[in-house]
């Protein structure tokens, strides 16, 4: 079992390039010891006792995922259609649309999230999809704020669409033709560099908003429609930004369409869910719970007062991101899931299987995810009514602060309690991410 250490308010950080080459720290896995037995599955109930068998509750996992991905696929198909339709007719209006079908598309797939961690399969084209945080300035025009060069990274504001030929570091590329292939294949974390993200819903992000340049102040970014207008040009090279936003879009449909295939009976990403068994859901919940949600996406902000570093940092939508990666996690360990047009997919869940063993243990998981939720409905709530995340996180924000910390405190006991699931289950020795803003939060600053 882990305690994290009390954490501490550490000095503001005032420069923002080495601030961002800083604070991308690698996961740290923390060994979580539960039990005594080592199997991949739990000790049979005890005499008398009832449960779902665990391979129900697996196949359950695998439904729910597969409904999950169908639905984010869905998701990006209308993002597709919003797209193409700004750029036959660019105008706020459709530009707003376009907005409106990123967010839509955000929230099955936020959901799906719990499902990387413990998943090599599903690990292994995330990062295509959901990489975070970027350095913009690779793709597009940026603010003069933001500077011309990075120590960390040679691509930093090599600006594709402005360049069709671009040589950086004795290295050209060919850009003449914006393509899925070039953003997939050459662009995405071009030089081995992570902030280089050139695909997935947060590159798209970017573009249908653009930079958000009002600190912790109010406002998102705010993008002209006519960005997209080769007609009324704004920014410049609007039909390569138009072709950049077209194969980015089309390629979130291509890996998602994958993701699909994955869940599906004899997919790689099923097969290996079915391999680990009940190992490979708990290691999810507790890592996104954990280290990825606790840690990395929400303490590290908190600890900086960076709105670098909120999710969905351009939309100022990452109240919602945050609040659907608590209920995909709740999702899993009660077996069920509400589809966006509210039809549900339900079946055998850990829970039963927990309930069936101990169930003062179940009343308290559920407990402990349902006050998870509620944090994150505060901070929805706040977000929608009074100020966005990123003004939140700002500095001198007393009450802010408190509405983020009181997530992250309810992150942190649901983890305990699903240590404490893996203890009764038997499953035995799993790993959950850490981060260093929670365990080490001096280190974030070395």
């Amino acid at each position: 079992m882990f305690a994290p250490p009390p954490l501490r308010a550490p000095a503001r950080f005032l420069e923002k390039s080495t601030m961002r080459t800083m604070i991308r720290l690698p996961s740290l896995c923390l060994a979580l010891i539960a039990g005594m037995l080592s199997a991949a599955e739990p000790a049979p109930p005890k005499t008398g006792s009832k449960g779902p068998a665990p391979e129900a509750v697996v196949a359950q996992y695998a439904a729910i995922a597969l409904a999950g991905y169908e639905d984010a696929l869905a998701g990006a198909r209308a993002l597709g259609r919003s797209i193409d339709a700004l750029v036959a007719a660019p105008a706020p209006r459709t530009l707003s649309a376009a907005r409106q079908a990123w967010l839509d598309a955000r929230v099955p797939y936020m959901q799906t999230e719990v499902r990387r961690f413990g998943n090599p399969v599903v690990d292994a084209w995330e990062g295509r999809v959901n990489a975070w945080p970027l350095d913009e300035g690779l793709i597009d025009y940026v603010d003069a704020s933001y500077g011309s060069e990075s120590d960390a990274n040679a691509w930093y504001a090599a600006n594709i669409i402005a360049h069709q030929r671009p040589r950086i570091g004795g290295r050209e590329i060919d850009a003449t033709t914006i393509t899925p292939k070039l953003l997939a294949e050459t662009l995405h974390e071009i030089g081995g560099i992570e902030a280089n993200v050139a695909t997935g819903y947060h590159a798209i992000e970017f573009l249908l908003w653009g930079q958000d340049l009002n600190g912790t102040g109010p406002g998102a970014g705010n993008r002209p429609a006519t960005d997209f207008d080769v007609e009324r040009c704004t920014g410049g090279h609007c039909q390569r930004r138009i072709d950049y936003l077209k194969a980015a879009a089309a390629l979130l449909v291509t890996d998602l369409e994958e993701a699909v295939a994955d869940w599906k009976p004899g997919g790689a990403a099923r097969a290996h869910a079915q391999q680990a068994g009940l190992a490979s859901m708990l290691t999810g919940m507790g890592s996104l719970s954990y280290g990825e949600l606790a840690g990395e996406r929400m303490k590290l902000g908190l600890i900086l007062h960076d709105p670098e570093e909120e999710h969905d940092c351009f939309s100022d939508n990452t109240h919602n991101s945050h609040f659907y990666n608590q209920i995909g996690i709740r999702n899993v360990y009660l077996g069920r899931y509400r589809r966006p047009g509210g039809s549900a997919v339900e079946g055998p869940s850990l829970s039963d299987l927990v309930q069936a063993r101990d169930p003062a243990l179940d009343r308290e998981m559920r407990s402990r995810l349902d006050a998870t939720v509620e944090a994150m409905t505060a901070l929805k709530q706040r977000a929608e009514r009074r100020e966005r995340y990123d003004q939140m996180i700002g500095e001198g924000n007393r009450d802010g602060h408190a509405v983020v910390q009181a997530a992250i405190d309810r992150l942190i006991e649901q983890t305990r309690s699903i240590e404490r699931v893996v203890a009764a289950l038997g499953i035995g020795r799993i790993e959950i991410e850490g981060s260093d803003s929670l365990d080490r939060p001096a280190d974030v600053f070395k």
